[in-house]
């Protein structure tokens, strides 16, 4: 054996055991079975050798790398590496000029596979859209952000997009059991056994990253003294230590994701899901004052004037999360959480705003003020006629009286239109019965 096969053996031995766990094939792959498993579209063209420009995108630990590695035993093709972050053009053009000369002397395809690909420079894209326009390279992006807002659209539009999904429980499983068994790159030789309720811990732990999972375990197994029968005995404690707290990854998409999702329950009046989305923003990091915001902005939006009282509990959770802060806070920000989605919904205060700036936005010429509207709060007011003709409203009956309020060029135009929900019902009666007085019937 060379010298370079030795230190790339030894290599291999001390690497974590996530990456020596890695298969080499597509029958020992572990997930995406919606783009890999039988028959599916990736797996024919990787086994046909017909794949071309795509993009892995999904969280880590899913196996974009893996796959990509895989791709690279399974063709025939030449494969090299990048990383966006540490690659620059002049290495890139280095990479297209010997991609050509093997495509022309030697008729083989190389891949390129791109680490980190939404880091590319709008420059780095740019050095690269000739080559995969005739086919000098085939890329492989790799990626955690959504390609369709992290990346050039130019390369996007070339490529194929594959999304990856966190694993299973079940691929969690498979890949802890495959570390216990296999003899050479694993724990085969050894005795270990995992303790039922260890599997879970493991598996909750990992968040559906398998690196996470087998990342735990090693730590777990290489800590753990055997006892007198040789024997590494995983438990339950043992497994949680080693995991210690789950990991969410929180991208921006997935915060954006996962904001959207809470926003939605909240207007949908799912008080649960709303608490999930919640508790799993404010777990991943999230500033509670984000969450205390939309609260406000969705007790008007999608509450109103059904509950009013909605707008009390927002503001008063916005405060307590100034006040107090975090952990105490989540206390005050749930209590306004279930008070908005139970709440009976409105979206007549949102409707109502929306209309009303349309028509300052959109609208022509705007009439002056009608006289009997004007101020009278300074001296000779009366010289110009300001205020004449107006009718004090608590003078009358029911404290209402019909007169114009309106902007003279917007007469008969309604914006605020009460729903039949909670109080607004009253408020509806009332619009009612005006508009009976108006009529004069």
């Amino acid at each position: 054996m060379e010298k370079s096969d030795l230190f790339s053996a030894s290599f291999q031995k001390q690497a974590p055991l996530a990456d020596r766990m890695r298969p080499h094939s597509l029958d020992r792959f572990i997930g995406q079975e919606h783009i890999v498993g039988p028959g599916r579209l990736l797996r024919r063209a990787i086994l046909t050798d017909s794949l071309w420009s795509s993009i892995f995108f999904g969280p880590p630990g899913t196996g974009k790398t893996t796959l990509a590695n895989i791709i690279a035993e399974t063709t025939g093709a030449s494969f090299v590496r990048m990383n966006a972050v540490s690659s620059g053009v002049k290495e890139l053009r280095g990479v297209i000029e010997h991609a050509a000369e093997e495509l022309r002397f030697h008729g083989k395809p190389t891949y390129l596979l791109l680490d980190e690909c939404h880091r590319w420079s709008k420059a780095q894209s740019d050095a690269l859209l000739p080559a995969l326009e005739n086919g000098t390279v085939r890329f492989i992006g790799s990626t955690t952000e959504n390609p369709m807002i992290a990346m050039t659209s130019a390369i996007v539009s070339r490529c194929r997009v594959f999304q990856f999904y966190p694993l299973t429980a079940d691929n969690i499983r498979t890949a802890i059991d495959q570390a216990l068994t296999d003899p050479e790159n694993g724990f085969g030789n050894r005795k270990v056994t995992l303790d039922a309720d260890a599997y879970e811990t493991f598996i909750a732990l990992s968040n559906g990253d398998c690196r996470n999972a087998l990342n735990a375990l090693e730590l777990a197994v290489l800590t753990t003294e055997p006892d007198e029968t040789g024997t590494v005995r995983i438990t339950k404690a043992i497994a949680a230590e080693s995991g210690q707290r789950k990991v969410m990854q929180f991208d921006d998409q997935l915060f954006y994701d996962m904001l959207s999702a809470f926003c939605k329950s909240l207007r949908g009046g799912d008080s649960d899901a709303a608490l999930a989305w919640f508790s799993r923003l404010i777990y991943a990091g999230c500033d509670p004052r984000i969450i205390a915001r939309r609260l406000i902005a969705h007790a008007s939006e999608d509450v109103g004037m059904a509950n009013p009282q909605a707008m009390v509990q927002a503001v008063a959770a916005a405060q307590a999360v100034e006040l107090v802060g975090l952990p105490e806070a989540r206390l005050s920000l749930t209590q306004a959480i279930i008070f908005i989605c139970e709440s009976p919904k409105s979206n007549s205060v949102a409707a109502a705003m929306s209309a009303a700036f349309h028509d300052t936005e959109t609208g022509g010429v705007f009439e002056p003020v009608p006289i009997h509207l004007r101020d009278t709060h300074y001296y000779g007011s009366e010289r110009v006629g300001a205020g004449a003709g107006y009718k004090y409203p608590h003078d009358y009956p029911a404290h209402w009286v019909q007169q114009q309020y309106m902007p003279t060029e917007l007469l008969g135009r309604r914006y605020y239109d009460p729903s039949d929900q909670g109080q607004e019902a009253k408020i509806r009666e009332n619009h009612i019965r005006r508009d009976i007085l108006r009529s004069g019937k």
